[in-house]
């Protein structure tokens, strides 16, 4: 894998694509340019929950956001996840043809914060092969503890946004995601599997500070809780001191 050339890193917020963002920083890749793809309501291939406080991190981390808004992708009811998690795809290849066009030098790659989900690295893999660039995707397939006690020690500061799991209740919404809810969420992966990482969409985080960001989040919110699943509604937010 080469660092040269311009690297955008697919960005959500979130705590997976924040760490293949910083480790791709560490590795010497010139990251150029964050993207971001607003969803809409629901996705097969994307992070959902508050992906437009993305702005706010993109500044806090000094780096250019490239903003892909395709709509709803009504993934809600679909007969087809394969042909689903395609179409949903192409606005971002889109996007990156855009945007390799409009770069002084060559696109040599994506990072991308996938763990486990063969549906969607196998996707995004693909288009890599088509766009003839790299993918860096330093989380695939590490242990989900360890890689969460890596944040950790680096100084992410993790917010649980959204939950959808069995034993994961309204009092984890906008929780931080530290030693002693690591410490919850490997139990409750003995009692009920809910992954440690909330791979699969146990849960969905965001990233309101760490080494990478020059500022930390400061978030306002509102809880709203739907009988077995629930996320948090940001009323306010704006980069602290």
């Amino acid at each position: 894998m080469t660092d040269s050339g311009s690297w955008v890193s697919l960005f959500s917020g979130g705590k997976d694509s924040s760490w293949a963002l910083y480790r791709a920083l560490a590795e010497g890749l010139n990251v150029s340019h964050l993207l971001t793809v607003h969803p809409g309501e629901d996705s097969y291939m994307y992070h959902v929950p508050e992906t437009r406080l993305a702005g706010l991190a993109a500044e806090s981390i000094g780096i250019d956001l490239v903003e892909v808004d395709p709509g709803d992708l009504d993934a809600a009811d679909v007969d087809d996840a394969g042909a689903q998690g395609d179409r949903e795809l192409e606005p971002l290849e889109a996007a990156l043809v855009e945007l390799d066009a409009g770069l002084d030098g060559d696109l040599a790659g994506v990072t991308a914060g996938a763990v486990e989900s063969e549906f969607q690295t196998s996707r995004i893999r693909g288009m890599c092969d088509r766009l003839g660039i790299d993918l860096f995707a330093p989380l695939w397939q590490r242990d989900p503890r360890e890689l969460a006690d890596e944040m950790l020690d680096a100084g992410f500061e993790i917010r649980i946004v959204q939950v959808a799991a069995r034993g994961l209740d309204e009092s984890w919404l906008g929780r931080t995601l530290d030693a002693d809810a690591l410490a919850e969420l490997t139990a409750l992966n003995e009692e009920y599997g809910v992954h440690v990482l909330g791979e699969g969409g146990e849960f969905e985080t965001l990233v309101t500070d760490g080494p990478h960001m020059d500022r930390p989040i400061e978030l306002e919110y509102e809880t709203v809780w739907e009988g077995t699943r629930g996320h948090i509604r940001v009323t306010d937010a704006r980069l602290g001191e």
